[in-house]
């Protein structure tokens, strides 16, 4: 079965707060990112890093969007807006009514 992302103009990473950018990424392919934003951890695997608050060091806080949006991580760039992860990771973000 083949699942595949609904189209709903409601959705964009302009209105979603970036949830996305609080998970963890491993950097499996080399995009160019800049080392000040890859960390080694306990297992000398590389991620991206993460800042005290759990957001990723990339992220302009300021615009909520990618700040080497073209050096982006692998994983970063499969992570499709309005596919079924975007659309997880929105309701397991969404404030309690």
């Amino acid at each position: 079965m083949e699942i595949t992302a609904m189209s709903d103009p409601g959705i964009s990473c302009s209105n979603c707060q970036a949830c996305c950018c609080r998970l963890e990424v491993m950097l499996i392919t080399e995009t160019g990112v800049p080392e000040r934003f890859i960390e080694t951890d306990q297992w000398g695997g590389r991620t991206m890093a993460r800042l005290d608050d759990g957001w990723c060091a990339a992220l302009d806080r300021r615009t909520m969007s990618c700040s080497i949006y073209d050096k982006r991580p692998f994983i970063c760039r499969e992570f499709e807006m309005g596919g079924y992860e975007c659309i997880e990771e929105r309701a397991a973000n969404e404030p309690a009514a």
